[in-house]
Parts: structure tokens; C-alpha cells; sequence
């Protein structure tokens, strides 16, 4: 099985730990969606990060189908799952997996509103629109996660933990300076002691 992307990207990072945590073997090819975009075209037409390519040779995209879907990809049960049993604890999950999810795409929209659209070009109100999304993604996370903490070490981080953390590091990456880690104490305290982690060692965004 394959992972192809690079580790700069949130979203083929959130994967590439997970497949770690759940000790599923993979081989990971570092393809640029833009300086190799030939390289990755062979793979997947659509140029879209990630891309897991499995044993048998399917094509898969999408982080959130490929996480959700591992047992039927992989043709085995997992060693653990990275989603709670419990259907309050799961909605709990949920919430704090949607509020990541949304503040990395709302980065990432940044990013390419900055560094890929000509100066001339960057419509103001758009940029003034995301930004505010993703400082209130980050926001509404310290919140959630200063009312309850999530689960920690390699044997109980769960999906929403995993996201979170790799979400606040991409964001202060790609965008340094831009959110205030003193307004986030609970989410860098977190995402510092991910970061520690061997799955997240293992898989290194730089």
C-alpha cells in the first residue's frame, strides 16, 4: 500500500500518522501535487493529496474516506479504533474532528489565496472571510478541548487528538505568527505532546 503526498499537507499527514498509530504498514512517496504534478498525474488523474494507491493497485482519494474505510482497504480488522464506541463519546469526536477539518481548510485556503494568487489578483473580502473562519476554528477548538481534554499516547490519541494536533502545526507552519499561540493554550499544549509521539516523529511535516 501506498501513501502518495506530501507531509506539509495536513491531510495526508492526519492519514500517514494514523496508518502508524494503527500499525498498518505503507510505503510513503513524498509526489508534490505542484513541482512534480506530472509524477502524480500518473497516479491519480485528479492531482489530489492524499492518494492511497492499495495492494491490489486501487486508486483511492479523500483523508476522511480513506480513515473511515481502513478495515474494507486494508481486508482486515484494526488493531484498536481511532473513533470512541460510545455514541456521546463519538458525537464529542465528532464535533472536535469537524472543527480541525474545517480550520485546516480554511488554512489552506490562506495559503493558496497568498502564495498562489498573483498580488493583483487576491479578492480582500474572501480573504478577510477565511481567515476569520479559521480564527474562529481554532477558537471554538481551545474551547472545546480547555473543557475537555482529549486522550493522549500512542494507545488512546483517537482521530479528533490526531487532527487537532496536525492541524494547529500546519496552521502555525504555513502561517506563522498569524494565530496566537498564548490565545491557545490548551491546543499547543496538545499538539506539543502529539508531536512527541513516535507515529507523529515518524511522519514529520518538514
Amino acid at each position: 500500500m501506498q501513501l502518495i503526498g506530501m507531509l506539509d499537507s495536513p491531510y495526508v499527514r492526519r492519514v500517514a500518522v494514523s496508518l502508524q498509530l494503527l500499525g498498518i504498514p505503507f510505503e510513503h512517496r513524498s509526489i508534490s501535487v505542484f513541482r512534480q504534478k506530472p509524477e502524480f498525474e500518473a497516479i491519480n488523474p485528479l492531482v489530489k493529496a492524499p492518494t492511497l494507491v492499495t495492494d491490489d493497485g486501487t486508486v483511492l482519494m479523500d483523508s476522511s474516506l480513506i480513515l473511515d474505510h481502513l478495515p474494507l482497504i486494508t481486508g482486515a480488522p484494526l488493531a484498536r479504533s481511532l473513533m470512541p464506541a460510545d455514541p456521546v463519546a463519538a458525537r464529542q469526536c465528532l464535533r472536535v474532528l469537524g472543527l480541525a477539518l474545517a480550520a485546516c481548510e480554511k488554512t489552506v485556503q490562506i495559503v493558496y489565496e497568498m502564495q498562489l494568487r498573483p498580488p493583483e489578483h487576491r479578492h480582500g473580502p474572501w480573504l478577510d472571510r477565511v481567515s476569520e473562519q479559521a480564527q474562529r476554528a481554532f477558537a471554538l477548538l481551545e474551547a472545546e478541548m480547555t473543557a475537555r481534554p482529549l486522550a493522549m499516547g500512542p494507545a488512546h490519541i483517537q482521530q479528533d487528538g490526531i487532527t487537532a494536533a496536525v492541524a494547529w502545526s500546519f496552521a502555525n507552519l504555513v502561517l506563522p505568527g498569524r494565530f496566537d499561540a498564548l490565545a491557545h493554550p490548551a491546543l499547543s499544549a496538545h499538539t506539543a505532546e502529539a508531536e512527541g509521539l513516535a507515529a507523529f516523529r515518524a511522519c514529520p511535516q518538514t
